[in-house]
């Protein structure tokens, strides 16, 4: 019997037992901070922590980028997987029994013919292969393929075939081999064509092909380049119920883990473009099925990159492609550029003629998508009245594409340099929806069940002091961290208040304790928030601020002293050093500076600076 649907209650039960600091902590250091765990984000490139994970409420939160979500959302992001996948595989690691219930016939029939279309590609895989490698009906493939330098070791890792001609083959060669109901699989799958008089024939005919994978490497499709003469040069298997042009790639399955290293995906047009790239040493490159670049690709592209650079040819249809790809990339909120070939090159011939070292120079100047999308728009329209009118209206699909409201004004201010007219008037002239507000940090599932108060990581009076002053007025958090306040509270709570507290100041002109206090889920850190606003009006308490710039100088002046002391503690290890490696100028250089910061120590304490 077939099963499908898990119980409804299975999510719940896998999250009881999985440990989210243990499936995260496996792929990202992660180091305790009050109640939290934090880390460097797997997902963006970022030198300082800023990745947080909450094992009470059992969800993680990047300050920096904003992902987010809970154990399963991680293990999907991270490795690429569908739901009910990533949740098999937790299921498996916490032994948590899998009960499932019995599909309907109709879902049956579904799901085995599914299996089969994969298997009937695998199968035509092998056949296409076999050809290549071992048939005399190949000898035209293999010598293409030698004359384009594709080694043997590359045709293996892309799974490359031939489909003989028909005067050679004949024109059932594929269909031949198949049997039973292959056949109608195959008919499904679009690889084999029904005659109308009866009988199929192979749709592809005396052509390379190329196995197209999903991330997981199931077989979804095929494309062939035609080796003799014949139209179309490139042609794709038709869509199928597992196979989708626009949200599938060439090469992800083959360049993904190159990609994920390098943190940055080259797109190119044609297969043996991406091929020959890789054959160089070129190995972060993808390439769409003959289609224009989709949602679905870049969305794709995401969790293995932070960056796209499209590889095109200087032709006119080169810059048009890339100029409608731009809003799609704003959209998605994914760093894309530009990297445009001389004229008669293309990705191919360039690599193999100038080399390495003369593509990654050219790639290293790529031009960031908006900005090539205004220079080329200056170039066609110019710069006079009209044509600042004509560039205006061009622009209004990227300011609408423009996912944030920090996002549109940086372009408005950008663009409104080269037009000519303020960022307040250019902004005015194009009607632009309003971006949806920042979405409050919470718990991803709303069964979670209520939590107990997990134990704080204790303050001292001084780091209570200054996290009270920065809950109850934001606006202090800017110049604090300037001044070094995150590395003071490192560890603890406040650190996380902190980042919490940067992350809404970065999405608002103003931000209130109240603000803070609801992006916080149940548990210590907004029992620790409450007890600061309940407290802060108590005279006792000694936590009544008034947020003044008095108050500012204090906290500023504390910070500075905590700096020297540090300073001076790792000079004193530096002294200890020398002393033992008989480094007698090392000694006495650091002993100087020692003097200088201790002289420093001194004078602030001079000011009366006072709380501890």
């Amino acid at each position: 019997m077939g099963y499908t649907e898990f119980d409804d209650d299975l999510p719940a039960r896998i999250k009881e037992q999985a440990d989210i600091v243990q499936v995260i902590g496996a792929h990202v250091d992660l180091k305790k901070a009050g109640t939290r765990f934090l880390g460097c984000c797997p997902f963006h490139n970022e030198k300082t922590p800023s990745f947080s994970v909450h094992p009470g409420q059992q969800f993680f939160h990047c300050f920096g980028c904003g992902a987010s979500g809970d154990v399963f959302a991680f293990q999907m992001k991270y490795h690429h997987l569908d739901f009910p996948t990533a949740m098999k595989d937790l299921a498996r690691r916490y032994h948590v029994e899998i009960p499932e219930r019995p599909m309907s016939p109709e879902q049956q029939e579904k799901n085995r013919r599914r299996k089969l279309m994969y298997a009937v590609n695998e199968k035509v895989v092998s056949i296409w292969k076999d050809c290549l490698h071992n048939n005399g009906l190949a000898k035209t493939a293999r010598q293409y393929l030698e004359k384009r330098g594709i080694p043997l070791n590359i045709q293996k890792q892309f799974g490359l075939g031939y489909a003989p001609a028909p005067e050679s083959g004949g024109w059932d060669f594929l269909g031949s081999r198949l049997k039973g109901e292959e056949h109608q699989i195959a008919i499904d799958l679009g690889l084999l064509v029904k005659k109308e008089k009866g009988g199929t024939y192979d749709r592809f005919r005396d052509r390379v092909l190329f196995p197209i994978y999903d991330r997981q490497g199931k077989v979804l499709g095929f494309g062939g380049r035609i080796i003799g003469e014949g139209q179309p040069k490139y042609m794709n298997s038709p869509e199928s119920i597992i196979f989708n042009k626009s949200a599938s790639l060439l090469g992800l399955y083959q360049q993904g883990d190159a990609i994920r290293r390098s943190k940055q995906v080259i797109l190119v047009e044609g297969n043996f473009d991406l091929v020959s790239l890789v054959v160089h040493g070129c190995s972060n490159v993808v390439a769409p099925l003959g289609t224009a670049l989709t949602v679905q690709q870049l969305q794709l592209l995401k969790g293995y990159a932070e960056e796209c650079v499209l590889l095109f040819d200087g032709d006119v249809a080169g810059v048009k492609a890339a100029m409608r790809s731009v809003p799609l990339f704003l959209a998605e909120e994914f760093a894309g550029k530009v990297a445009l070939l001389p004229e008669g090159h293309d990705p191919d011939t360039f690599i193999r003629e100038k080399g390495l070292a003369k593509l990654e120079d050219l790639l290293a100047a790529a031009m960031p998508l908006p900005e090539f999308t205004l220079q080329q728009l200056v170039e066609e329209h110019g710069l006079t009245f009209d044509g600042k009118n004509r560039i205006m209206k061009e622009l209004q699909p990227l300011l609408k594409a423009a996912k944030t409201s920090l996002q549109r004004s940086l372009m408005l201010s950008h663009f409104s340099e080269t037009v000519g007219v303020s960022a307040d008037d250019l902004g005015a002239a194009m009607v632009v929806p309003k971006p949806s507000a920042p979405v409050a940090i919470s718990p991803p599932l709303s069964h979670e069940k209520e939590q107990k108060h997990e134990q704080l990581t204790p303050l001292t009076a001084s780091q209570k002091r200054i996290v009270s002053h920065i809950v109850l007025y934001p606006d202090a958090v800017p110049k604090l961290e300037h001044a070094g306040l995150r590395a003071y509270l490192s560890g603890t709570i406040g650190e996380v208040l902190l980042l919490q507290l940067g992350a809404l100041l970065r999405n608002s002109d103003e931000v209130t304790p109240e603000d803070l206090l609801d992006t916080l889920p149940r548990g210590g850190e907004r029992l620790f928030v409450s007890d600061i606003l309940l407290s802060s009006s108590v005279d006792n308490t000694g936590l009544s601020y008034q947020g003044t710039d008095g108050e500012i100088k204090d906290l500023l002046a504390k910070l500075e002293r905590e700096d020297l002391i540090q300073k001076s503690k790792v000079l004193e290890q530096e002294i200890f050093r020398c002393k033992s490696e008989n480094d007698y100028e090392g000694q006495c250089k650091y002993a100087l500076e020692k003097v200088k910061v201790s002289q420093e120590l001194q004078n602030l304490r001079k000011k009366n600076v006072v709380f501890e």
